[in-house]
């Protein structure tokens, strides 16, 4: 079965709470649990477990508070993490573009979640409940170290981004960000995959900062922005400067 008869398959199961168990592979679910490639054994235990939804722009994924029993994860698309106020608007603080783990901590904690999630782009979830993971876990000694990392990743990011924050100024932030997103198969350019008041919010400034900042660095003949890449042109001054 192909990607786009398992978007189908999600599709059809109604609501958007809804759930449906998977026995086939998503081309994507590889990608969430890390390298190297998951055994066929650990494969065959955790499809039944699997979950997807798919879910459209505005869209909630869970709620602060909530009671969190699932890991959940980004397959493809985007999830906005933040705080839902009334009506439509929400307070975006950083997004999550898949393949990655969007939240891979309550439901170990036994906590409700500690933010809000909206769909940003049209997203594929995958659900893995942890009551049916933990015995897996004894089972799979890769699986467990794996799952170790992802979490380890995870408290590694936060912390980065937290000191980040909390030690650098707008510009440096910004230089920052550039440089851990460059593609790496595209030497120095920096696709734009989000809106730039997602850009924003993950830098913590508004957009209309984000483009004066933008227009800063490109007066200094660090970048040049065309259309949706911009380009790195001097990356040792964009080290220093998000070093400094």
């Amino acid at each position: 079965m192909d990607t786009a008869s398992v978007k189908s398959i999600a599709r059809s199961s109604g609501a958007s709470n809804s759930h449906r168990a998977l026995e086939v592979w998503m081309p994507g679910w590889d990608a969430v649990f890390g390298p190297p490639r998951l055994s066929e054994a650990e494969r065959q235990a955790l499809g039944p477990l699997l979950r997807t939804r798919r879910l459209m722009v505005g869209e909630a994924v869970f709620q602060r508070g909530q009671s969190a029993s699932h890991l959940v994860a980004v397959v493809e698309g985007a999830v906005g993490l933040g705080v839902a106020t009334e009506g439509p608007a929400f307070q975006l603080e950083r997004n999550v573009h898949g393949p990655a783990w969007l939240d891979i901590s309550s439901a170990w904690l036994g906590s409700g979640h500690v933010q809000d999630a909206r769909v940003l782009h049209a997203a594929t979830l995958l659900e893995l409940p942890v009551d049916g993971l933990r015995p897996l876990l004894g089972r799979f000694p890769d699986l467990r170290e794996r799952m170790m990392l992802a979490m380890a990743r995870a408290v590694q990011n936060l912390t980065g981004t937290t000191h980040d924050l909390m030690a650098k100024d707008a510009q440096k932030r910004l230089a920052s960000w550039l440089l851990t997103h460059r593609s790496p198969s595209a030497g120095h350019d920096v696709a734009l995959k989000e809106r730039k008041r997602e850009v924003a919010a993950q830098l913590a400034i508004t957009p209309e900062t984000l483009s004066r900042l933008l227009r800063q660095l490109m007066s200094a003949g660090l970048i040049e922005v065309k259309g949706y890449t911009i380009r790195l042109l001097n990356l040792g001054a964009l080290q220093t400067l998000a070093h400094d």
